[in-house]
């Protein structure tokens, strides 16, 4: 006979650790997180990159949950180009963690157009990183408190659009000429192209010519 008085016990399945590729240049830092997240529970580093090209190849043949990714690599292939491969996959592909050293508008809008899940800072807490991770794993977007703060005041401050001229200088940029090769090809004087140049690093959030030039190409400035 069954005792209806006892307890009814459940049994509570775990859930399975966080797949995590690392992806950063530097074998220090990339030995440094691994030993890091080795003491964090539900976490499970399956591999490291060096590039941008190693984690595409890499995430195809691990199917990683995540992909903790810097965005200045050696190589040909940046984080942001990465990232938007990587998350170009779908539902086939892992979640991006940006995780860098900058926090500039530029970068920060690039990373999230290209469709990273979250961007953490290098100088956060260890347990903020494991948090971010699993957060990450499940779709949640992760942020810096840095990263949020900047978003938000663009958000209640957009910065004004691009001018007709501005347009036309940044795409002379585009071609890679320089300031007197500009004023040569629209007919005004270095002096103009300078004071042009200096409104679209502040509308665009950068601060040189190929920052600029980087942040039009994700934004489609050029045609």
């Amino acid at each position: 006979m069954t005792d209806q008085g006892a307890p009814v016990r459940r049994t509570t399945i775990p859930s399975p650790p966080v797949r995590l590729l690392l992806c950063d240049d530097h074998a220090v830092v990339r030995a440094g997180l691994r030993a890091l997240l080795s003491s964090a529970d539900g976490i499970d580093v399956v591999g490291e990159a060096a590039t941008g090209e190693e984690a595409l190849a890499m995430a195809a043949h691990l199917s990683p949950d995540v992909v903790l990714m810097d965005l200045q690599l050696d190589g040909g292939m940046d984080g942001v180009t990465a990232t938007r491969q990587l998350t170009a996959r779908g539902a086939n592909g892992p979640r991006v963690l940006v995780l860098t050293m900058f926090d500039t508008d530029a970068d920060i809008t690039r990373a999230i157009e290209a469709g990273a899940t979250g961007y953490l800072l290098k100088a956060e807490q260890p347990e903020e990183l494991f948090a971010a991770i699993r957060d990450a794993a499940t779709g949640r977007a992760a942020l810096s408190a840095p990263v949020a703060d900047r978003l938000l005041t663009r958000l209640r401050s957009p910065r004004p659009a691009l001018s007709a001229r501005e347009h036309e200088i940044l795409a002379q940029l585009a071609l890679g000429l320089g300031n007197r090769e500009i004023a040569r090809a629209l007919f005004i004087s270095e002096a103009t192209v300078k004071t042009h140049l200096g409104r679209i690093y502040g509308k665009l959030g950068v601060e040189t010519r190929a920052g600029a030039v980087a942040v039009a190409k994700e934004r489609r400035l050029l045609s």
